[in-house]
């Protein structure tokens, strides 16, 4: 069988973008481990706020919301986010409660928020309730079932090993052996995405997987954390979430990997993570019960790169995520639909624009 689409690629921008175009022909959506969502995707922190990112991500944000709101019944929840200063830190600071439409608020509301805040140290707090917990899992699965609905299919276990392209047809050929031929590819491989283009006969577009650290530790003071927000340090220098009754903790660092792999943490970044994040707080991290990183790939503008390849309008990205995909899918995923059925997109012309790999490919002639 000739597909009109395969997907290489099982995180969230794969199936979400899988999703959208089965409703407009046959789906085969291929992923290389042995589960959905194994790499960045699922060491997600989870976190749904609008006005966090590059201002194009934030147009995204923006249009997913009420998506996130309806879809599969709704996948947010109350959570909230707090912005903390220290010394010094107050022009990254109000950088960050301008960028983020933060209300600044007395140090007795941010300790009545979160009483663990060292209030001797912070010097600065802004807070707002326009952040909401993700249901990742439940995004992933609803846009994998609709796949199936549709009488595509999901594969797993199913590497992409060679792509070749036979007159107007794809042909992918995976781990297995088995050949598999589409009319249309999607290239949704996160830190992969460059290394799948290479592979189909493509120049990459310079897309660099970052690697951000996570440290899970008991609940700090054995505290109730469900109802705590979400805490930033000012500039992003760290931040902390509750997580299933226990404490997350992030040095948020972007760290260039030479090459994509599956990503471990780093003991000695987290512990500085931690060191910046400790003096916020009264009470000592002790114990880090477990650890993980995931791949943040950006493009060099920092944009997502979502459409048709100028040099082969057949070949499709949707990469570029930055650790906003769940965030952006269902505006990114209709995007994309869009722009391979030649529907005019609802997204604003410059928007779209700054979105859509044409802009990486300058002075470049067609490969395939």
């Amino acid at each position: 069988m000739t597909w009109d689409f395969i997907v290489i690629g099982g995180g969230i921008a794969g199936t979400s973008a899988g999703a959208r175009v089965s409703e407009s022909g046959s789906v085969l959506l291929l992923e290389a481990e042995s589960a959905l969502a194994y790499h960045t995707s699922g060491r997600s922190a989870a976190l749904y706020e609008a006005n966090y990112g590059h201002p194009v991500t934030v147009a995204l944000n923006k249009a997913s919301r009420e998506a996130h709101e309806t879809l599969d019944g709704g996948v947010l929840s109350p959570r909230g986010l707090m912005l903390l200063g220290g010394p010094g830190q107050e022009a990254e600071a109000e950088a960050d409660i301008a960028s983020m439409a933060l209300r600044p608020i007395p140090l007795e509301e941010a300790r009545a928020r979160v009483p663990i805040l060292d209030t001797s140290h912070v010097t600065r707090a802004a807070f707002h309730d326009e952040a909401w917990d993700l249901d990742t899992d439940r995004m992933v699965q609803h846009f994998a079932r609709t796949i199936r609905s549709n009488g595509g299919q999901v594969r797993t276990g199913a590497t992409a090993t060679a792509i070749s392209r036979d007159g107007q047809i794809w042909r992918v050929t995976t781990s297995d052996g088995a050949d598999h031929t589409a009319r249309v590819l999607l290239n949704a491989a996160g830190a992969w995405a460059d290394s799948v283009a290479v592979l189909a006969g493509l120049p990459p577009l310079g897309l660099q997987p970052l690697r951000r650290s996570i440290a899970r530790m008991p609940a700090p003071g054995q505290h109730d954390v469900s109802g705590w927000p979400m805490l930033i340090g000012a500039g992003e220098s760290w931040y902390a979430k509750p997580d299933a009754g226990a404490w997350l903790v992030s040095p948020a660092e972007e760290h260039p990997v030479p090459e994509p792999h599956d990503a471990f943490a780093d003991d000695m970044v987290l512990a500085e993570g931690i060191a910046r994040y400790q003096p916020f707080v009264t009470e000592e991290v002790t114990r880090v019960t477990s650890s993980w990183a995931g791949l943040r790939t950006f493009a060099p503008d920092r944009c997502l790169v979502l459409g048709p390849d100028p040099l082969c309008p057949d070949f499709v990205w949707v990469a570029g995520q930055g650790g906003y995909g769940f965030q952006t899918a269902p505006a990114a995923s209709q995007l994309v639909a869009d722009l391979i059925a030649g529907r005019a997109p609802a997204l604003p012309v410059d928007i779209v624009a700054a979105l859509r790999p044409d802009r990486l490919r300058s002075g470049l002639s067609a490969a395939v």
